[in-house]
């Protein structure tokens, strides 16, 4: 995105690319359609450690609306909206679509792309950027864009070298962490029920942090996954990475949409009816029986003969039960990664760096991400943009 803006404002422009290909994140996103962008924005969603101010207005800078139609009309990309997740994807349900046809805009535009080529570091030379390759003879510009993301997905191309070059300039880097990644747990009490899938509302409270998110939960032989969980997962990771012993974030669920008052309702102790069968009715069969066998319940006993205090402990159970885990998956399964460049050292109107000029960072490098649904390919394009129409025109 960055060399499309740039090469449109008339720079002379240069892309170096560490892959063959490219776009290897979008190429594996949404399950290989690449959800393009969120059908509606909620900016409260986004995590920072910088100044949410600042966030907020690099977001509004290049509005949802704005960047559908980019899609849409420069690229020819109809897309549509997966209604159960308010997630847009392109018509075509490729991936290939999408990264091809930034490719193919970046070279319509003029710019110049180099693929297999590994930056090994930039750094200011008499007025210039010098950018050093490997094994291949330096390149000196008057600007140079970061856009290497972070520690996510390393075979994709991002091992945080961008990072650590821009940390040896000098800029502040929010410790990194990775984020929307799955938890894990040992041992796997829940083991047993790796497959299933439901909707549930998770709550990550740990460090002085709190997360909640609704949508798809999925056990795992070795924990769990599904977007709730990785949309919490980084309270969870934060206390690991910083627990020096310190307790771990503790997850709640609520297994289904039913609150304490309507398991409460469905629970009366009257009639023959069989208390499994009953919670089987919001829930998996299998995970009906895991949860009230937990509680120290037998799943054949009707509701007449349910006690008060086994009623209210399944209650408990069943809308803030405790979640036991033990890790998490790492950058290798995480899709992001946290932390990155402060904000308050990057220009929120061009993305340049306040401590050298001609330098822009932006996307995954930058201390912000979203939750799962589009939010961080909205940053990776509306940051791209700002960057590359700042630099093409000299507007440092």
């Amino acid at each position: 995105m960055a060399a499309i803006f740039a090469a449109e404002a008339g720079a002379e422009t240069l892309l170096l690319e560490r892959t063959k290909d490219g776009g290897r994140k979008i190429l594996i996103s949404g399950g290989g359609r690449c959800n393009i962008l969120p059908a509606r924005l909620d900016e409260t969603r986004f995590v920072t450690d910088s100044s949410v101010n600042t966030l907020r207005k690099i977001v509004r800078a290049w509005p949802l609306s704005e960047q559908i139609q980019f899609f849409e009309r420069r690229l020819g990309l109809p897309l549509a909206e997966e209604a159960e997740s308010a997630k847009l994807f392109p018509v075509s349900n490729h991936a290939r679509d999408v990264r091809d046809g930034l490719l193919a805009l970046a070279r319509d535009s003029g710019a110049q792309l180099f693929m297999n080529t590994l930056v090994t570091g930039f750094r200011p030379v008499a007025g210039k950027w010098r950018v050093d390759r490997d094994g291949a003879a330096p390149i000196d510009a008057d600007a140079v864009i970061v856009a290497t993301g972070g520690l996510s997905v390393p075979n994709s191309g991002s091992d945080g070298r961008g990072l650590s070059i821009l940390a040896g300039l000098g800029h502040t880097i929010h410790p990194t962490y990775a984020a929307l990644t799955p938890l894990t747990a040992n041992p796997a009490s829940f083991g047993a029920l790796a497959g299933i899938s439901l909707t549930v509302t998770i709550t990550a409270e740990g460090g002085g942090r709190t997360a909640r998110a609704t949508g798809g939960f999925l056990f795992t032989h070795h924990g769990y996954s599904g977007p709730a969980v990785l949309d919490v997962s980084h309270v969870a990771v934060r206390t690991c990475e910083e627990g020096a012993g310190g307790p771990r974030a503790r997850l709640t669920v609520q297994w289904s949409e039913l609150g304490a008052a309507e398991w409460e309702k469905m629970l009366r102790p009257e009639g023959a009816r069989g208390l499994l069968g009953v919670v089987r009715e919001k829930l998996p069969d299998r995970l009906a029986e895991k949860l009230i066998r937990m509680v120290g319940i037998d799943p054949a006993v009707r509701l007449a003969q349910l006690r008060r205090e086994d009623r209210r402990r399944l209650i408990e159970m069943l809308t803030q039960g405790e979640l036991p885990w033990t890790g998490h998956e790492g950058y290798k399964k995480a899709e992001v990664t946290g932390g990155g460049v402060s904000l308050a050292e990057i220009d929120a109107r061009t993305m340049e760096s306040k401590k050298h000029s001609g330098l822009f960072v932006c996307g995954e490098a930058l201390d912000a991400f979203g939750p799962i649904g589009g939010y961080n390919f909205l940053w990776a394009w509306a940051t791209g943009r700002a960057a590359g129409m700042a630099a093409g025109q000299g507007k440092g």
